[in-house]
């Protein structure tokens, strides 16, 4: 069975979600040599390292959702896998995808306009972008941990809840946003790679 076939087995979705994330998977493979989307060495195994990856946070939190902000979106991972989802099993969930660079929210609008996927993308930094009260807020591959903190204290309802996947630094990570932020934390072991994480965070402040 190939990453595809497993992956979507796995997910249990519908057929039109399964063509929805082959075309993102699709377009992915097209744009990435003109903008460099993702790394070239993780196409092969695109389905595991990021749909499976990205999906597998749409589970991590209640439905249903307000309104769901991924920041610093890229190439679409987590976000437009979390719109993606969203369209099936949570269609009155608010998405929006925060990326400052616009051949990025250029690709982030093919997909959503190809898969027939209604999310916002804004093309702003993080910093300067209005504060946008999510409910819950991801961020894949972007920052530290202390940076990203700064980033939900903008953009988090207080009561929000933020997720954060992590590789194997996840602990001195950890270790260094504590010097500066209070919040309640919670690890959850990645299905996609087995030394990776992801950081459930709550109650965000100032320490």
């Amino acid at each position: 069975m190939s990453g595809e076939d497993s992956v979507l087995e796995s997910l249990d979705v519908s057929r039109e979600t399964s063509d929805r994330l082959r075309l993102l998977a699709d377009l992915l493979q097209k744009w990435n040599p003109k903008i460099n989307l993702v790394s070239r060495s993780t196409l092969e195994t695109l389905w595991d390292r990021h749909i499976l990856d990205s999906a597998q946070i749409f589970d991590l939190v209640l439905h249903p959702v307000d309104h769901w902000v991924d920041i610093g979106s890229g190439g679409g991972f987590p976000g437009l896998v979390v719109a993606i989802l969203a369209a099936e099993k949570d269609p009155a969930q608010k998405t929006t995808l925060i990326e400052s660079d616009q051949r990025k929210c250029a690709f982030l609008r093919t997909v959503l306009r190809e898969t027939g996927v209604s999310a916002t993308v804004l093309t702003k930094r993080i910093e300067q972008a209005d504060r946008q009260k999510a409910d819950i807020l991801s961020a894949r591959a972007l920052a530290d941990l202390s940076q990203l903190c700064e980033f939900a204290e903008r953009h988090l309802q207080s009561d929000g809840t933020a997720l954060f996947p992590k590789g194997v630094t996840w602990q001195k990570e950890l270790r260094q946003a504590e010097e500066s932020w209070s919040f309640t934390h919670e690890v959850i072991t990645s299905i996609s790679e087995p030394e990776a994480v992801i950081l459930k965070l709550g109650d965000i402040r100032r320490a």
